[in-house]
């Protein structure tokens, strides 16, 4: 994500405007404006497999999944993030054509040049949608899947999912193997020190 320098300091409206016809998309943080880098294959086979599996599960249920290209709408903060796919179950957000502000789940894919803006800033901002029930971190580097779920305090605790793993997202009763997710991914092999072997 690189700052933009054509609009240093912009309204939300105005962001929301310019993006309908810009042929790069950009997040938008408090006036300022962050060109999106493209994705590597991994990253966009993830994302798919993803989105097809929970496409599937939900079919019917009034919940709706969007991929890439649909904003989140974090109003209090002034900001706007493009989440790699997005599970919303409130009906408010069929106000909203160009971004939705009451999504259940937020799911991100990883890089070394994204995870620490997907773990830090990013879930910070994030936690402050009251409606968030799950965020998920999924590496394309290797069979990790990282949620973190709100519980009945209101406080975040982390579930790490493992090659070959059942994934669950509670939010939406939804369950698959770590093998579904990764389908036609190829990531590096580990190595196990006590084996003297990769796995």
């Amino acid at each position: 994500m690189n700052l933009s320098q054509s609009h240093p300091d912009i309204s939300p409206e105005e962001y929301l405007e310019s993006e309908k016809s810009s042929p790069i998309k950009h997040e938008y943080i408090q006036g300022q404006i962050y060109a999106m880098a493209g994705a590597s294959d991994a990253h966009v086979t993830i994302t798919a497999n993803l989105v097809t599996l929970l496409r599937n599960h939900i079919r019917g249920t009034g919940c709706r999944v969007y991929v890439a290209d649909m904003k989140a709408r974090i109003e209090h903060l002034n900001i706007f993030y493009y989440p790699d796919i997005m599970v919303t179950c409130d009906q408010r957000d069929t106000n909203f054509e160009y971004f939705k502000c009451y999504p259940s789940i937020i799911i991100e894919v990883t890089s070394p040049s994204t995870e620490a803006l997907d773990r830090g800033d990013k879930f910070s901002d994030y936690q402050e949608l009251q409606t968030l029930q799950e965020y998920v971190l999924v590496s394309q580097n290797r069979q990790r899947v990282d949620c973190f779920r709100r519980n009945t305090a209101g406080r975040w605790e982390l579930y790490s999912y493992r090659e070959n793993q059942e994934l669950q997202f509670t939010a939406i009763n939804f369950s698959c193997s770590l093998t579904d997710v990764y389908e036609d991914v190829s990531v590096p092999k580990t190595f196990n020190p006590n084996s003297a072997e990769l796995l």
